[in-house]
C-alpha cells in the first residue's frame, strides 16, 4: 500500500512548486522531504520528480499520480470530520453539494430547517458541478448521456427550462417568448467553462432547430455572462433558475420551439438513505424545488 504521508508530500510539492516550501509546510527538513520523495519513487517504480537546475519539478507521471489521489484525500478529510464529531459527541455530519444556480435560492431554507430540527448535526456545504456521488446528498443536473454513479440514487426534483437573456432595447425583448430559431444570427455569449450537460442541452436544442450558435465569447459562469449581455455584446441562453438578480436594462424571455430543458435531481448515497436527516433533507429539497417553479412552467 502506498504511503499516505509520501503522497501528501508529492501533492504539496506540485501545489507549491518548491521542495523547501513543502518541507516547511509539512514539518520536514528539506533533506527528509527529499528522502521521502525518493522512497515514494522506489515504492512506485516511477520517476515522479526530476531535478531542474537547483530545484525539482514533477514529471508527467508525478502529476498524474497526484491528481488521482484527490478523491483519496477528500475521503480522508471526511473521516477526520467524523472523528471530530465523535470526539465532540455530535450525532454526525452531512455533506451537501449544490450547483451554483440553486445555492442562493434553495439552500438557505433547507439549511435553516435542518439546523433547527437537527441541532447536533454538522453540515458540510460545498458548491460543485456534476460530481454526483462525491457528497452524501447533492443537487445535480441529470446527464442523459452519463452513467449513474455507483451506490447512488437520484431523486428527480424539477425540470428547469432555459431562457434567453437580452437587453431591454432588443426587439426580441418585446415578445412574451422567443423561438430558438430567431437567435440564429445573434452573437451568443457562452456561459459555461466545460462541456457539461447544461452546455450540451443548449447545443443539442440548437442542432434540432437547424443551426449552431455563433459564440462571440466564452465566460466561466452565468453572472459574468449576464454582465456582458448588459453591455450589448450579445445574448446568452441560461437555465431559468440562473436568471435571477438581472443587471439593469436586461430581461429574460422563455425560449420555445424547442425549449431546452435541464432536469435537476437530488443524488443520495444509498448507504445513508434511511438516515433521518437525509430523509428530511430529501423532503425539504423536493418542497423548495417545487415551490420555485412558476405556474407557466409547471406542466413542462
Amino acid at each position: 500500500m502506498l504511503d499516505i504521508a509520501r503522497l501528501q508530500l508529492l501533492r504539496t510539492v506540485i501545489a507549491t512548486g518548491s521542495l523547501r516550501a513543502s518541507a516547511t509546510a509539512l514539518g520536514y527538513t528539506p533533506s527528509a522531504a527529499s528522502q521521502q520523495l525518493a522512497a515514494l519513487q522506489r515504492q512506485t517504480g516511477l520517476r515522479l520528480v526530476e531535478r531542474v537546475g537547483r530545484g525539482i519539478e514533477p514529471t508527467a507521471a508525478g502529476r498524474a499520480l497526484a491528481s488521482e489521489t484527490t478523491v483519496l484525500f477528500e475521503e480522508l478529510s471526511r473521516l477526520d470530520g467524523v472523528v471530530g464529531d465523535l470526539r465532540a459527541g455530535r450525532v454526525g455530519s452531512l455533506s451537501i453539494g449544490y450547483i451554483a444556480s440553486v445555492g442562493a435560492t434553495w439552500l438557505p431554507p433547507v439549511v435553516d430547517v435542518l439546523r433547527c430540527e437537527f441541532p447536533e448535526l454538522r453540515l458540510d456545504l460545498r458548491m460543485t458541478e456534476y460530481e454526483d456521488g462525491r457528497h452524501d446528498i447533492e443537487v445535480v443536473v441529470e446527464d442523459p448521456d452519463g452513467a449513474p454513479a455507483a451506490a447512488v440514487t437520484v431523486h428527480r426534483l424539477v425540470a428547469d427550462p432555459y431562457v434567453v437573456v437580452l437587453r431591454t432595447d432588443d426587439p426580441l425583448a418585446q415578445r412574451p417568448a422567443v423561438p430558438l430559431r430567431d437567435l440564429v444570427d445573434r452573437p451568443w455569449i457562452d456561459n459555461w467553462h466545460q462541456d457539461g450537460p447544461c452546455h450540451r442541452i443548449v447545443i443539442d436544442a440548437c442542432a434540432g432547430a437547424g443551426f449552431t450558435p455563433r459564440f462571440q465569447m466564452r465566460t466561466p459562469d452565468y453572472r459574468t455572462a449576464l454582465s456582458l449581455v448588459a453591455t450589448g455584446i450579445g445574448i446568452t441562453v441560461i437555465p431559468r433558475l440562473a436568471a435571477v438578480d438581472l443587471p439593469d436594462r436586461v430581461v429574460s424571455r422563455p425560449v420555445i420551439d424547442p425549449t431546452p430543458t435541464r432536469h435537476l435531481g437530488l443524488a443520495v448515497r444509498d448507504a445513508l438513505a434511511d438516515h433521518p436527516a437525509v430523509r428530511r433533507t430529501v423532503d425539504l429539497f423536493t418542497a423548495v424545488a417545487l415551490s420555485d417553479v412558476p405556474q407557466s412552467f409547471s406542466a413542462m
